[in-house]
């Protein structure tokens, strides 16, 4: 596998993994019926450092890593992670998630967090548990799942 920064010309395999994981609405606080436009505009807004992950040339999944606040709290990084459907379970989050720790402590971050785990996501909550991050703060019923109803998410936190 190759974790490397995103070009411009992946921008179609990467929408072809974001779009549909947005659109299930049940990982991401974030309208689920963007328009193609709306898509790229968040996954690979400037303040995202997006990288790709690849497996024999063919992108498999995708992350961004940017500071989590400004000011005061910009020394604590954010990502988020998408794995394309056929590639789970083959490692691809781990291992961008191992590639962003590395990355963000590079770029001086001492601290990475994410805001909105949602708790039915129970893959990756364990994953995030397997590689040292601590569930600091539950936020009752914050996300809306389509077929759960509403359900906890987890504020989530690891030391670099």
């Amino acid at each position: 596998m190759i974790i490397r920064a995103a070009a411009d010309e992946d921008w179609p395999h990467i929408f072809a993994i974001v779009q549909p994981i947005l659109a299930a609405g049940e990982t991401y606080a974030i309208d689920r019926d963007l328009e193609p436009e709306a898509v790229k505009a968040y996954w690979m807004m400037p303040a995202h450092s997006v990288f790709v992950a690849e497996i024999d040339h063919r992108i498999v999944g995708t992350y961004y890593l940017m500071a989590n606040q400004r000011g005061g709290g910009a020394h604590v990084a954010n990502c988020g992670y998408m794995v394309s459907p056929e590639a789970r379970g083959q490692g691809v989050a781990r291992s961008m998630c191992l590639h962003s720790l590395d990355t963000a402590q590079d770029r001086g971050f001492r601290a990475m967090q994410f805001n909105h785990v949602v708790s039915t996501n129970t893959r990756a909550v364990a994953l995030w548990h397997a590689l040292g991050f601590e569930v600091v703060g539950t936020l009752p019923k914050a996300f809306k799942h389509p077929t759960h109803g509403y359900v906890d998410s987890y504020v989530m936190f690891r030391s670099l």
